[in-house]
């Protein structure tokens, strides 16, 4: 954990050089409760929306009520537990109630995090031209369109040749004693799930679903900035929601506590130079954030009679457990 608490220690030491808290404080009082509060459920529907892509890239083998919970006890896990156990989480508990091995249900969420890297990126260095006003922005904005169209086809590629894949490695596994231990049966597993990606008619009805999913998050930001600031455009929108999810990905303490709040001071600088006002709009839209998968979260957890202490102990250990129980 610690080069990411580090990482978000550092990235909060120098928010905190750039506000004044007085200024803070005073943005949020300021803030307009009733674009706040729509923002909460245009939060709700970018969630509602959510669980239908994952569903979708699970080949609609779990209902959409298992999804939709599981989704939100992932979150949750993500938000408090290091090392982004979330994922895990969300893999073994969907497992178990819908009777799918754990390692057909990772792939999915390796390939809906792969889809959202690429709608962060296109977001972020789509925006980037008119933000900048550079020419090589453009040329930026291309060349990380043809790194993440590389690596979704390389997925792609990989799928298609599953049971070439597994031939190998089975007979490595022969040779090797070792390898055949480690993989077991979670390889065969693995490539099932990413079987979804060769399967075009599920995989374009995922893809859109994604980018209805990232609309209702525009939709959301900019609702939200305009709590804030009144003459936010939708430009703002989409550039802070590609630098705000940027920032999430990179190594921080669970929650991406720092980083995200980092990123859009970062991003609203380019728009304007009120530190104060844009910590307190990172803030509010990290807060909700936090409120909705954890209130969510924590009722589906509950209903399932889990706690979050018995569930880390369950995915610490899950890695020793041979893949019939996985």
């Amino acid at each position: 954990m610690l080069p990411g608490v580090l990482v978000s220690l550092a990235c909060l030491a120098v928010i905190f050089s750039l506000i004044d808290l007085k200024e803070l404080l005073k943005a949020v009082q300021q803030a307009d409760l009733r674009l706040l509060g729509l923002g909460i459920l245009l939060g709700v529907a970018w969630l509602l929306v959510r669980g239908m892509v994952w569903r979708t890239l699970l080949r609609e083998r779990a209902s959409y009520k298992d999804v939709f919970f599981t989704l939100n006890e992932g979150y949750l896990l993500n938000n408090i537990l290091p090392f982004r156990l979330g994922e895990l989480g969300r893999a073994f508990l969907l497992g178990r109630k819908a009777s799918l091995d754990f390692w057909q249900v990772l792939p999915t969420i390796l390939v809906e995090r792969m889809l959202d890297m690429a709608m962060a990126l296109g977001l972020f260095l789509g925006a980037l031209p008119f933000v900048a006003g550079v020419s090589w922005a453009q040329q930026a904005a291309l060349s990380a369109a043809v790194i993440v169209g590389g690596g979704l086809l390389s997925v792609y590629v990989l799928a298609l040749n599953r049971a070439r894949l597994l031939g190998l490695l089975e007979r490595a596994g022969q040779r090797w004693p070792l390898v055949g231990r480690l993989l077991g049966g979670r390889a065969e597993a693995f490539m099932a799930g990413l079987a979804i990606v060769t399967d075009g008619r599920l995989f374009l009805k995922a893809l859109g679903w994604s980018l209805f999913n990232w609309l209702f998050g525009v939709i959301q930001y900019f609702v939200l900035l305009r709590a804030f600031y009144p003459q936010a455009s939708s430009l703002w929108a989409v550039f802070c929601l590609g630098a705000g999810s940027l920032g999430l990905a990179a190594p921080s303490s669970p929650g991406g506590l720092g980083v995200f709040e980092a990123a859009i001071v970062g991003a609203l600088a380019v728009f304007d130079n009120n530190h104060s006002k844009a910590t307190a709009f990172a803030i509010s839209t990290h807060l909700i954030n936090y409120l909705l998968t954890g209130l969510l979260g924590s009722y589906a957890l509950a209903r399932e009679g889990e706690t979050l202490a018995g569930l880390y102990k369950q995915l610490r250990a899950l890695r020793q457990k041979p893949p019939a129980e996985a």
